[in-house]
């Protein structure tokens, strides 16, 4: 018995479509993350990115997000000082860049390496209902309750 390895022109490219309005954040990111790596397959193999999409985005409010600037002296022993360090409530988030919350939850639910690099790259959000992609014929992809 031989394992299969998909080759790079085995591989069908498609595009699909998902609407994220009413839908619980990381169980939503859970569920891109399986389709861009390609799990939900029978012929998975993982160095293939299988999926490309086109995602429309709504979300409530949420956590506190914060981000290192590296300015300052954080190497005190209090380490959220206040030096460097920006928060932003997720309420702000989503009224400046909706998207961004559903991004950072894919990203971190792949892997940190080349590959996932790639996968993030064929992964594409939109606030609202419009995209440019109809020339790609996205299909509309259900999402698991």
């Amino acid at each position: 018995m031989s394992t299969f390895m998909a080759k790079k022109g085995q591989v069908q490219q498609r595009w699909y479509l998902i609407d994220a309005t009413g839908q619980v954040v990381g169980r939503l990111a859970v569920q891109i993350a399986t389709l861009l790596r390609g799990k939900h397959r029978p012929d998975y193999t993982p160095p293939r990115g299988y999926r490309r999409f086109c995602h429309r985005h709504q979300r409530g409010e949420g956590p506190l997000h914060w981000q290192e600037t590296r300015y300052g002296n954080l190497s005190v022993v209090q380490p959220f000082s206040g030096a460097g360090l920006k928060t932003v409530t997720a309420r702000e988030l989503l009224a400046t860049r909706p998207e961004r919350i559903l991004l950072e939850a894919v990203k971190r639910m792949v892997p940190r390496n080349r590959l996932g690099r790639q996968q993030m790259a064929k992964f594409k959000i939109y606030a609202g209902p419009s995209h440019p992609h109809q020339a790609q014929q996205p299909q509309e992809f259900k999402l698991e309750s």
